[in-house]
């Protein structure tokens, strides 16, 4: 898994969209400004958020973009699998992706090291990310 600048952007656009839940809406260039986003940049992601169900929006003067949901029934693993891909370091250990390693010298026996590791680190990425919502972030509060 690499976290990606556009997954950085994204959460720190979600903290305002967040904080406006169930309020008024969010113009792009407001989420921009507060948060140092440039918004060509941004506009793809609101895009690639509102295409995964995530966000709403609406055009004209009044418009802005919304959460779909409340924030609580947010992970930030579901937004960085949308913005990046699945959690896994490597094919053969992704739940959402996995891809059979076909040049291993392992593939064919019942047990192969690296996986074992690398499903460790997987299901350790995915335990974080996938208990952690948009709420806590927004709020600074830190589990675990």
């Amino acid at each position: 898994m690499k976290f990606s600048k556009k997954s950085e952007y994204a959460l720190r656009a979600l903290i305002e969209l967040t904080g406006q839940y169930g309020r008024t809406l969010l113009q792009r260039h407001q989420i921009a400004k507060r948060q140092h986003i440039p918004i060509e940049f941004l506009e793809q992601i609101l895009l690639a958020l509102k295409n995964a169900g995530l966000l709403a929006s609406r055009r004209g003067v009044s418009g802005g973009y919304s959460l779909i949901k409340p924030p609580d029934e947010i992970t930030l693993g579901q937004v960085i699998r949308i913005l990046d891909g699945p959690l896994a370091p490597i094919g053969c250990v992704s739940k959402t992706a996995y891809q059979k390693c076909s040049d291993c010298p392992y593939v064919n026996k019942e047990s192969c090291p690296i996986q074992n590791l690398m499903g460790g680190v997987r299901n350790a990425i995915a335990d974080i990310l996938d208990n952690y919502t948009l709420s806590d972030f927004a709020s600074g509060h830190r589990k675990g």
